[in-house]
């Protein structure tokens, strides 16, 4: 990894790289995420006070650029880090990050963001909007749209978390250059009151399950909103954007054309042409895949800290936070299920004749625009597949290979929160897939699948027809040592989870310099009820 940073720090970004240097970066970093272990969640810094600093770094990106970008950071340590669960990054808060640091509040709360202008004097003045809220700005200089800090200078802003949910926060300074060289963030307002159904009965049976197999609760809250159909029991935050080279190549070269220059001198300014624009990086929480299934705050990423790698178990309600924080719009497909909306920037989306009843949209494709959040609960059970996606087998002599299925109300096993099986859709089960299948496995169902080697590529894309327990051991391939499945990469050995593609429905932004795979691009992977999910880091 290390020899891949010092690349990626001693390439120039106006040289071009050919597609036969790049495939080999590609597959090598595609090779290391198979033997690593990485989450996500949404990890940020508390308050309610901030103290921020607009500065200038470089980011990396998976084809060995190095970017020269602008973006916000700690000026000093924070108040705190959460969720409590995770692990503190042994080097602090970055004073500079891409996205920057994730505002975490709770509802009702006074929040001030003291932010001090620590980008190149000929970049000029900066600041910071924070869209639906009403917002107090002291000190700094009057600028077109609110309070600017200039070089060197401070700038204070206050206003009252009056909405939980998702929000964002960026530039109101020349946003055209300064939010596309990576001036934005978001900000998670956590709901003063918890309903009580989401902490008892069902709403926390997930959570007993997940103690059950040793997982720490990685949740900022139980619920997303005051109201009591917004619980869930895992959450990510996503933010999408774009980078052109071209206008970070042109904002390099005047800043060093004007180094040492007087604030307010004349020559002392950039004047970096943002039109038209062609992007050619498409990230997620400002990285690209396969960058972004690497570990939060991981050491070849200084500047970029937070990934985009979701994980869940069957039956969970998976809270995602989404931000669109570029100049285009990104239509995000999530491979495996709808996305119900539960709320537009913090506005949380109700029937107008039944206050208790959600009336937001459930959408095969998320549409991101340029400057507004959404709330989404992603759901999964493995209902509809039509066969035992747990590969039971009455036959067999492995009692986790028999487990029974017990359907409630709804048809799900949710009597025993337990069980490796646990919210298994009980219709299908027992119910075979294959015909004559490899291994210890039920028998007898309608497919012949083949072996997986044969039609899958890497350990992402393949996906595998069963979950735990111990199926992909059972279920062994025509070697009798593969397993039907190119998804153990984040898994023991004994168990492989569904992966689902999340991605771009724009073919573009799913490429890096027009190198697939990459962009805007992760996996969500299903996994079995024994894999602890570990999101600490």
């Amino acid at each position: 990894m290390s020899a891949r940073r010092e690349a990626m720090r001693e390439t120039n970004m106006k040289k071009a790289i050919s597609m036969s240097k790049l495939l080999p970066v590609v597959m090598l970093a595609l090779a290391m995420l198979f033997t690593a272990t990485a989450q996500a969640a949404a990890p940020g810094i508390t308050g309610p006070t901030f103290r921020l600093t607009a500065q200038a770094a470089y980011i990396t990106q998976p084809d060995g650029q190095s970017i020269y970008s602008w973006g916000y950071g700690c000026n000093g340590a924070p108040g705190g880090y959460a969720p409590a669960a995770i692990t503190v990054p042994s080097t602090g808060c970055p004073t500079m990050q891409i996205p920057g640091p994730t505002l975490i509040v709770t509802q009702g709360q006074a929040v001030s963001v003291t932010l001090t202008n620590g980008l190149p004097t000929s970049a000029g003045n900066t600041s910071i909007l924070f869209p639906g809220f009403a917002v107090t700005a002291t000190g700094g200089v009057a600028g077109l749209i609110t309070r600017e800090a200039a070089p060197g200078s401070t700038v204070t802003y206050t206003f009252t978390a009056s909405s939980p949910g998702t929000h964002s926060y960026y530039s109101g300074t020349q946003g055209d250059l300064q939010v596309e060289m990576g001036l934005y963030g978001a900000i998670i307002v956590i709901p003063s009151t918890i309903p009580t159904n989401c902490t008892t009965g069902l709403a926390a049976s997930n959570r007993t399950a997940e103690t059950h197999w040793g997982e720490s609760d990685f949740r900022l809250a139980a619920a997303a909103y005051n109201h009591a159909r917004t619980c869930y029991d895992r959450e990510y935050l996503f933010q999408f954007s774009e980078i052109d080279p071209t206008i970070h190549t042109q904002a390099l070269a005047q800043v060093k054309a004007t180094a040492g220059c007087a604030a307010g001198a004349v020559g002392c300014s950039l004047n970096v042409v943002t039109e038209p624009y062609h992007p050619a990086y498409f990230m997620i929480n400002g990285r690209s895949m396969p960058d972004d299934m690497d570990p939060n705050y991981a050491f070849q990423y200084p500047h970029q800290p937070y990934n985009g790698n979701p994980h869940m178990h069957p039956g969970e309600q998976v809270l995602i936070r989404v931000i669109g924080q570029g100049r285009w719009q990104h239509p995000f497909h999530e491979h495996g299920n709808h996305v119900r909306i539960l709320g537009r920037d913090g506005n949380l989306i109700l029937s107008q004749t039944d206050p208790n009843s959600l009336a937001g949209p459930l959408q095969f494709t998320t549409t991101t625009t340029p400057g507004l959040a959404f709330d989404g609960i992603f759901y999964w059970t493995g209902k509809g597949l039509n066969w035992d996606a747990y590969g039971h087998n009455p036959a067999s002599s492995d009692p986790t290979a028999k487990l029974p299925c017990t359907p409630d109300a709804n048809g799900y096993n949710t009597g025993a929160p337990t069980a490796i099986n646990y919210f298994e859709w009980c219709q299908d089960h027992n119910k075979p897939v294959q015909a004559a299948p490899f291994g210890d496995v039920a028998r007898g169902g309608p497919t012949t699948l083949p072996d997986a080697n044969l039609f899958t590529n890497g350990a992402w894309y393949g996906g595998s027809p069963y979950l735990g327990p111990d199926a992909t051991v059972r279920a062994t391939g025509p070697t009798g040592t593969t397993p039907p499945s190119g998804t153990i990469a984040n898994s023991p050995t004994t168990e492989a989870g569904f992966a689902f593609m999340w991605h771009s429905h724009n073919e573009r932004e799913i490429t890096t310099n027009n190198i697939f795979p990459g962009g805007m691009l992760m996996m969500m992977l299903v996994d079995s009820r024994e894999f602890v999910i570990d999101e600490s880091m």
